[in-house]
C-alpha cells in the first residue's frame, strides 16, 4: 500500500493500517527496515494510533545498531508517492473485484444470473468469522536488587488483570551478581490491551521493580 509523509496525520493513519496485519514493515524479525521507518517518524506515535504505538515500542526495545538488513524504508510501503499512487492502487482493486466480467449490455437472463452471484458472494462474506488480532509477548521484569522477593514481585505481576490479557508461564534468568529478572510470557488481544499501559502498570509496583523490558513480541 501507497503510504504519505509519515509526520501527518493520514499517513500515520496508513501506517496503522498496514501495522494491523503485521509485527514489523519487512520480513519476520526486527530490522534496518523499522529503524529507517521510525526514524521517519520523527516522535513517539500516540493511542490514537495503537499499531503504530505497539510496533514502536516493541522496536524502541531492541538495540538499533545491532538489527539486521540495510536502513532504507522499503518500497512496498511506498512512502513519499505521489498522489497519484493510491488513485492508481485503488483502479487495480476495482478491477480485481470485477468478479463476473466486463461492463457490457447484458441480456435480462445474464443479469438475473450476476445478481443470485452476487447475492451469494455477499452472504458468503457475511458469514466469514471476525479474526482477533493477537501478540505473543515475553516480559522481562528486572528487580533493584538481590534481596528483591521474585515470588511477590510475580505474584504483582499475575495480579494485573484486564479484558483481552492472559498470563503464561514464567521463570527466573541470572542476570549478574546473584540477580535474577522475571522473565514472563503473556498473550494480549491487539485492540483491547495497550503494551505501554501494561508496562506502566508493573512499573508502578516501584518497590519491587526497577524496570520492565520486552524480550520478545511476536503477533499470533
Amino acid at each position: 500500500m501507497a503510504i504519505g509523509d509519515l509526520k501527518t496525520p493520514k499517513g500515520l493513519k496508513d501506517l496503522d493500517t498496514f501495522l494491523s496485519e503485521r509485527s514489523y514493515v519487512e520480513g519476520w524479525q526486527a530490522s534496518q527496515a523499522d529503524v529507517a521507518v521510525l526514524e521517519a517518524l520523527g516522535q513517539a506515535p500516540t493511542a490514537s494510533n495503537p499499531h503504530v504505538l505497539r510496533w514502536y515500542t516493541h522496536i524502541k526495545s531492541h538495540e538499533l545498531s545491532k538489527l539486521p538488513g540495510a536502513k532504507k524504508i522499503p518500497a512496498s510501503l511506498g512512502v513519499g508517492a505521489p498522489a497519484s499512487a493510491p488513485a492508481a492502487a485503488k483502479a487495480e482493486d476495482d478491477d480485481d473485484l470485477d468478479l463476473f466480467g466486463s461492463d457490457e449490455e447484458e441480456d435480462p437472463e445474464a443479469a438475473k444470473i450476476k445478481e443470485e452471484r452476487l447475492k451469494a458472494y455477499a452472504e458468503k462474506k457475511s458469514k466469514k468469522p471476525v479474526l482477533i488480532a493477537k501478540s505473543s509477548i515475553v516480559l522481562d521484569v528486572k528487580p533493584w536488587d538481590d534481596e528483591t522477593n521474585m515470588k511477590e514481585i510475580e505474584d504483582k505481576v499475575r495480579s494485573i488483570e484486564m479484558d483481552g490479557l492472559v498470563w503464561g508461564a514464567s521463570k527466573l534468568v541470572p542476570v549478574c551478581h546473584g540477580i535474577n529478572k522475571l522473565q514472563i510470557m503473556c498473550v494480549v488481544e491487539d485492540d483491547k490491551v495497550s503494551v505501554d499501559l501494561l508496562t506502566e502498570m508493573i512499573q508502578d509496583f516501584e518497590d519491587h521493580v526497577q524496570s520492565v523490558d520486552i524480550a520478545a513480541f511476536n503477533k499470533i
